[in-house]
């Protein structure tokens, strides 16, 4: 960890650029990310109050999902609001303070959301592989315990983060060369070698992306075993239709995610601008997909919504 360093204060505001090479189109690239964080805001929102108000959602599938809007809603609301503003607006400014705060939402939150797309692939491989003892294995109470876990987990590894930036001297530039706080982009300001740190958030990052990565595609290989193997074909396809579009999603996550991982160790030569627009992708595409794929998909909440939808306009 490198030394405190007194004499050279922390700066009072960075410079966020944006996408390098692509200021011109800053405009337009707002627009789509705009109509995506507005989906993920209503969608993610529409599936909580929905799932609250139907005690019959109060089962472990939706539970998680809950879970997962929740996530959806503060990873994408601590950095779209403040990137449209730098593309419409030409903010540019960020408190030192704020753009650490940001950090650690990003960093915690997508954690988060990798521990629950793998509890989730737990629920599933339960409620098709062990289906009769679905409700007695994952209780309210277990449920809690995983979220807590999850959240705790996402809290510990990148509490540090903010923490080890806080303490080093900015003698450089003020510029980051992103759309929002990324450690590895402020980490680069910095006037000391800071190897070991950067070397402790990949090292991170990549062991429990890797973990949760692994862990749920082997729950979506048994997953898919049995389902090879009932005996109605018309459940098979079924359950084939529902995991497919869930693997979808987490592919989109973990390699977008992945993505921007590796091009920070070993891919130098990534352009800037390809790399910072898929680092924007895994923190937009999925809180926009997944009130799509596994709410407006899922029989139960389609019901209760449109239910809902036709007593008011009646």
């Amino acid at each position: 960890m490198p030394p405190l360093n007194t004499s050279r204060p922390s700066p009072v505001t960075f410079l966020l650029m944006g996408i390098p090479g692509l200021e011109h189109l800053h405009v337009w690239i707002g627009i789509p990310f705009c109509s995506m964080y507005v989906v993920a805001v209503v969608g993610n929102v529409t599936i909580l109050v929905v799932v609250r108000a139907e005690r019959s959602l109060h089962e472990p599938m939706f539970l998680f999902l809950c879970m997962l809007s929740i996530t959806d809603l503060v990873l994408s609301t601590s950095t779209l609001p403040r990137m449209l503003c730098l593309f419409w607006l030409g903010a540019h400014d960020i408190a030192f303070d704020a753009c650490l705060t940001q950090m650690f939402f990003i960093h915690s939150f997508t954690t988060m959301e990798s521990g629950i797309f793998l509890a989730m692939a737990f629920d599933r491989y339960v409620a098709i592989c062990d289906p009769l003892r679905h409700t007695t294995i994952l209780t309210h109470a277990r449920i809690t315990i995983m979220g807590i876990i999850v959240v705790i987990r996402g809290v510990a590894f990148f509490s540090p983060h903010p923490i080890l930036l806080k303490q080093l001297p900015y003698c450089r530039t003020r510029i980051i060369a992103h759309t929002y706080c990324e450690f590895m982009a402020v980490v680069k300001l910095a006037c000391v070698d800071t190897g070991a740190t950067t070397q402790y958030s990949l090292s991170v990052a990549s062991l429990i992306g890797s973990c949760d990565a692994i862990l749920t595609a082997v729950s979506y290989a048994f997953i898919l075993r049995s389902v090879f193997h009932l005996p109605s074909r018309e459940a098979g396809f079924k359950a084939l239709g529902t995991c497919g579009s869930h693997v979808c999603v987490i592919l989109v996550f973990y390699s977008t995610a992945g993505f921007s991982i590796f091009t920070h160790r070993f891919g130098k030569s990534v352009p800037a601008h390809i790399h910072i627009f898929i680092a924007n992708m895994y923190l937009l595409v999925p809180p926009f997909l997944n009130p799509i794929v596994y709410g407006v998909r899922t029989k139960k909440i389609r019901e209760h919504v449109l239910r809902a939808l036709r007593i008011k306009v009646a």
